[in-house]
């Protein structure tokens, strides 16, 4: 019998529903499911002050130790393992797990499957996870992203709500509901099903083609363009905090500038530039497609 091993870190339970559906096509083989979480947990809900001081240290790459965990397995025969990106970067769990030699010794020769739960902005966080998986020797077959598909500004707004308030509802009693649906909760198991195909045949080329014909995984050229640029001026701010940041007091004064840089980037900076892209994009039709499909198979053989 084959076996596979689950691992992943779910903060608020909705990255754990996702992948309860994703893996309900595999029949005939041993799943091994490990969830993980730091030794010092990070709370949900969170505070404000919690929530925008944990960005240095993830887009840094520098997390939280983990509690102790265990792996039934030395080796599987495929690994899907199940993440959130926070910043832009993979959360500090999942980082923390990647770096981990217990973990890195069974992702070597391994292939992996990327389940992510996102708010809709996940391509740097995944050049982080195909970086470390092909460091460890593993390699990539297939990825699911999963996402919010509100309005970028609308989700922001959203999902705030529940991170802080700890409630999946609609804030101010209108706006849409926070994360993935739940009917695309419920579809993840139409993403599973060629993965279970794959494992049983042992074959994974061609994989993230039949995965992407399922339907509902695009890329975004507006957010392909705020990711490139956000990523790099969430780097000059993690390093910012980390050298001026000596004391704790002084570490909350920047992370608080870093807070309300962040609110006037995305609600006043972004739209104009937004709406200058959308005006040129026809001339940039060519290289947008390109960009979309080496997101939709990065780190991937076709």
């Amino acid at each position: 019998m084959k076996n596979i091993l689950v691992i992943s870190y779910s903060q608020s339970g909705q990255l754990d529903s996702i992948l309860d559906n994703f893996l309900l096509p595999f029949k005939g083989v041993n799943i091994d499911r490990v969830k993980v979480k730091p030794e010092d947990d990070f709370p949900f809900p969170w505070t404000s002050p919690t929530f925008f001081d944990a960005m240095p240290e993830t887009v840094l790459e520098h997390p939280r130790k983990l509690a102790p965990y265990s792996l039934a397995k030395e080796e599987y025969q495929l690994i899907i393992f199940g993440y959130q990106p926070w910043y832009l970067s993979p959360s500090q769990p999942a980082m923390a797990l990647l770096q981990d030699e217990k973990f890195r010794k069974v992702l070597k020769d391994t292939p992996v499957v990327t389940v992510i739960g996102a708010r809709n902005m996940w391509l740097q966080s995944q050049k982080s996870i195909v970086r470390e998986v092909n460091a460890a020797g593993g390699y990539m077959v297939g990825n699911v992203p999963l996402i919010d598909r509100a309005q970028n500004h609308i989700s922001a707004l959203t999902i705030l709500h529940w991170l802080l308030t700890g409630e999946k509802t609609r804030k101010w009693g209108f706006l849409p509901l926070p994360g993935v649906s739940d009917e695309d909760i419920k579809a993840a198991r139409q993403y599973g099903e060629p993965v279970a195909e794959a494992i049983n045949h042992c074959d994974y080329l061609g994989l993230q083609r039949k995965i992407l014909q399922k339907g509902g995984i695009k890329v975004s050229a507006a957010l392909m363009l705020v990711e490139s640029r956000g990523k790099m001026l969430f780097n000059i701010w993690a390093n910012l905090i980390r050298k001026k940041g000596t004391n704790p007091e002084k570490r909350a004064v920047w992370v608080n500038r870093f807070k309300w840089y962040l609110i006037i980037a995305l609600f006043v900076v972004s739209p104009p530039v937004l709406v200058i892209f959308t005006l040129l994009r026809p001339l940039m039709f060519l290289k947008i497609r390109r960009n979309k499909q080496h997101y939709l198979y990065l780190g991937i053989k076709r």
